[in-house]
């Protein structure tokens, strides 16, 4: 896990800065590659149906985000009917699934996590997420819990009994994390690296067929590459080791964060392991977390294709379905993918 050569870089955060250069002469359409790409509908499972990557060829298809509070409404009781329904009607559409599991929302209204953990016993359960500004924006699972994650590693393993092999694959939400010692005083950095790899060996153990992933962006108590407490290094090297693939959201190019984090993680080393990448809302605008709608602009899909392709190596592709950017940018450029 050596770094790259970096002695002519003035600053090390910026020798990534000029990469995207190289793929803004990209075009469509975008020719066939090895890659399987799939659509990613968040938790919006209605617009599936009737959906165009059902009629794709190129596409494998259809990442689902599933929270765990749907999956285990009760104690020990699962319920994998949205799941089932999914998988179906994939299935009978010849397309694969993939299922995000949820335990963090970007919603302040829904927690994403069972009601039975909001309790003493498991203090609570989950954390608020917060914004730089301070302002509320969801809610987290208590990864660092160990009661919490024996009760999510047990989520895992009931998954990987009803659909080991039957699914594409599995992952679970990226590992940044909107807490600290401060606003959660049983929270600590170590705890919470623990945390992640128990999960990352409970996929491991439970889905030896389908693939597995965890997305891996940013770590809590350091920011690359300045900071550097080895803590994201440490969760992309242990996933090469037990077999756990690696990725991350937001597709961003030109970005600091993401370009000396995740996007630097998976350049920089060679893996046996599967590596995906999701382009997200405002991805597809060079932006993210954004629900504008720009008309006039300059269509980087086949940039952000190139890039996942030739600079990052990546298996798994995951477009986020964000109108009017798929339908508009995305579908033609996997049209005459022959041509």
């Amino acid at each position: 896990m050596s770094p790259p050569a970096v002695a002519k870089w003035e600053n090390l955060a910026d020798r990534y800065q000029d990469e995207y250069k190289n793929h803004l002469d990209a075009t469509c359409p975008l020719a066939k590659d090895d890659m399987k790409h799939f659509v990613y509908f968040a938790g919006d499972r209605a617009s599936l149906k009737d959906h165009p990557l059902l009629t794709s060829e190129r596409f494998t298809g259809a990442q689902i985000m599933y929270p765990w509070a749907l999956l285990e409404p009760e104690k020990d009781q699962y319920d994998f009917s949205a799941i089932e329904e999914d998988y179906q009607y994939l299935k009978a559409h010849g397309k694969k699934l993939f299922i995000q599991l949820q335990d963090a929302t970007f919603s302040v209204e829904f927690r994403g996590v069972p009601d039975y953990l909001n309790s003493d016993e498991f203090d609570g359960g989950s954390v608020p997420r917060f914004y730089d500004n301070g302002k509320q924006d969801g809610w987290s699972a208590k990864r660092w819990n160990p009661k919490v994650q024996h009760r999510f590693a047990l989520l895992i393993v009931e998954l990987g009994k009803s659909y080991d092999g039957k699914i594409e694959g599995i992952n679970l939400q990226e590992t940044a994390a909107a807490a600290d010692s401060e606003t959660d005083p049983t929270f600590s950095e170590s705890g919470y690296v623990a945390g992640i790899k128990a999960n990352m060996r409970a996929l491991s153990k439970s889905f030896t067929q389908s693939s597995t992933m965890q997305y891996a962006n940013f770590m809590p108590g350091e920011w690359l590459p300045w900071e550097d407490k080895g803590y994201l290094k440490e969760i992309y090297a242990y996933g090469e080791q037990i077999g756990v693939g690696l990725g991350g959201p937001d597709l961003m190019m030109r970005r600091r964060g993401q370009l000396n984090h995740a996007l630097a993680m998976m350049h920089e080393n060679e893996y046996s392991v599967p590596l995906g990448i999701a382009i997200q809302d405002g991805n597809y605008i060079g932006e993210t977390d954004n629900t504008t709608v720009v008309k006039e602009r300059k269509i980087i899909v086949p940039a952000l294709h190139s890039f996942a392709q030739n600079f990052l190596d990546v298996d798994y592709m995951f477009w986020v379905n964000q109108e009017p950017y798929f339908e508009q940018d995305v579908l033609p450029c996997f049209e005459n993918q022959n041509r």
